[in-house]
């Protein structure tokens, strides 16, 4: 099939540019590591099973290094410890971020929607500057990143069960409750920074959005849980497609409509979530990168949705080097908003943005 083609094309040379600029990425800092030098650290930390012993309940596989380039210890620790943590959790939130996006403009068919439209961006927020201010209110332990993404859900289902009547949520009213929910959650946050004393910095410098202090757990969890809504994502592509013709010819024509956006809602929030809980509030990636992918590729969902969120994956970790390389770090959301706002200015002048 042609789309399929365009497909694995597209994502084939937007899977090597990711490559080039984590690479580029990883060599960039006070050290610098040139990219020959990188790509034999990634070369020699390759690893293949090489055999499988069970002892009672436990299983011990044994691995073995495909490469052994030269290459010292320090910077193997610069790029494996250091860097590619930070680098890799970058490419994880700007792919759920763009991925997301896709999707909500999808639904509500306006290329100006993003992933915060249904409040999981002030949800998160909420929820990551109550633990900051007052931890003891957060239950169960869960910490900075898990008050957020929790808080995050239950902005998004609230909105959700607010916009939804008789069974029906109607994309209007669900973008009026996502805007009232959202001025509220952000008048919380408002009234938390007002008594939040000494911890104001670290809220705020949360509320900015950055990546610093990344760590390999904090990449694997965000994997999974990025992941696996997203292969669900991509099997409700082509049913995205036959709603931008509208609901009723949508129904005609077999959708189950109010099934879909639930899901299509559902997984949204979890991936947006689990962005923006490690990564805080990051703007622009989810409005900017599916609107300049779609006027490449065009907007079936088949093609646009797996190529936007590689494409957000990029231009995150590009933003977040950009954000790091100064004498001074700087939260990456500033990047993405002071890169993102003029870039976005510049198609709505030149190219004339039209309903999707």
């Amino acid at each position: 099939m042609r789309f399929a083609g365009r497909t694995v094309g597209w994502s084939a040379g937007l899977v090597a540019v990711l490559c080039a600029v984590v690479t580029t990425s990883a060599g960039i800092g006070p050290v610098w590591i040139p990219p020959g030098v990188v790509g034999k650290v990634l070369l020699n930390a390759v690893v293949v099973p090489t055999g499988i012993s069970v002892s009672g309940p436990a299983v011990d596989v044994t691995t073995a290094h495909v490469f052994s380039y030269a290459v010292s210890d320090l910077q193997t620790q610069i790029v494996m410890q250091v860097r590619l943590p930070r680098i890799l959790l970058g490419a994880v939130v700007g792919f759920s971020l763009a991925a997301a996006g896709t999707i909500m403009q999808g639904i509500f068919r306006n290329p100006m929607a993003d992933p915060s439209i249904i409040g999981v961006s002030s949800g998160a927020a909420v929820g990551a500057v109550g633990f900051i201010v007052a931890p003891v209110v957060i239950p169960f332990g869960l910490g900075l990143r898990g008050a957020a993404f929790v808080g995050a859900l239950v902005a998004a289902f609230g909105v959700y069960l607010i916009a939804t009547r008789n069974g029906r949520t109607p994309v209007a009213t669900l973008l009026l409750a996502g805007v009232a929910i959202q001025t509220f959650l952000g008048a919380v946050v408002s009234f938390l920074l007002l008594h939040s004393g000494e911890s104001i910095r670290r809220a705020l410098y949360w509320l900015m959005g950055h990546l610093k202090g990344a760590s390999w757990p904090e990449v694997t969890s965000s994997v999974v849980l990025v992941a696996i809504p997203f292969v669900v994502l991509l099997a409700y592509a082509r049913d995205l497609n036959v709603m931008l013709l509208g609901e009723e010819d949508a129904q005609s024509l077999g959708i189950e409509v109010e099934r879909t956006k639930r899901v299509l809602l559902a997984l949204s929030a979890v991936i947006t979530a689990a962005g923006v809980a490690v990564a805080g509030i990051v703007g622009f990636v989810g409005l900017i990168v599916p609107h300049v992918m779609r006027l490449l590729v065009g907007p079936d969902h088949r093609i646009l949705l797996p190529t936007a969120a590689l494409a957000g994956a990029s231009f995150l970790v590009a933003t977040d080097t950009l954000a790091r390389s100064g004498s001074a770090e700087v939260p990456v959301g500033i990047v993405t908003a002071v890169l993102g706002a003029p870039f976005f200015l510049y198609l709505l002048r030149k190219r004339e943005v039209h309903e999707l």
